[in-house]
């Protein structure tokens, strides 16, 4: 643990004691959360499925993106083929329950941004609550 600038303690490997700072560290990039909304809603499991959403994610940050949700426990890898290796991404239940942040954002982004549409599953309780 290191001592942030108030004297606190921080979590290991985190710069400061506040969740919000430190919930950016992971996911506060313009493409990681696209992931997860890949994910969640509209259930992209391989790497071409990802490649093929609308804001076209270059290969090298999908990759980048796809390790550092790995490592912080918010996707599970499984490998569905050998040769050549390839694998299918699934949200652990830690990365699941990103669902209401992105359901909240999406609701102000529909509220606030004109022509945005939300995607159907938006809509589902069981998914997002």
């Amino acid at each position: 643990m290191k001592k942030s600038k108030a004297n606190t303690v921080s979590p290991e490997g985190y710069r400061s004691t506040c969740p919000i700072a430190n919930l950016l560290d992971i996911v506060g990039d313009k493409w990681t959360l696209l992931v997860v909304r890949d994910l969640l809603l509209l259930n992209k499991r391989r790497y071409g499925e990802f490649q093929n959403s609308p804001e076209a994610i270059p290969t090298n940050i999908l990759a980048d993106r796809l390790k550092r949700l790995e490592a912080a426990g918010l996707v599970k890898k499984q490998f569905y083929q050998d040769n050549p290796p390839r694998a299918e991404y699934f949200l652990t239940p830690k990365g699941a329950d990103l669902g209401p942040i992105l359901k909240a954002m999406g609701k102000w982004g529909k509220q606030y941004i004109p022509g945005v549409v939300l995607p159907e599953k938006f809509l589902s309780p069981e998914i997002m609550e």
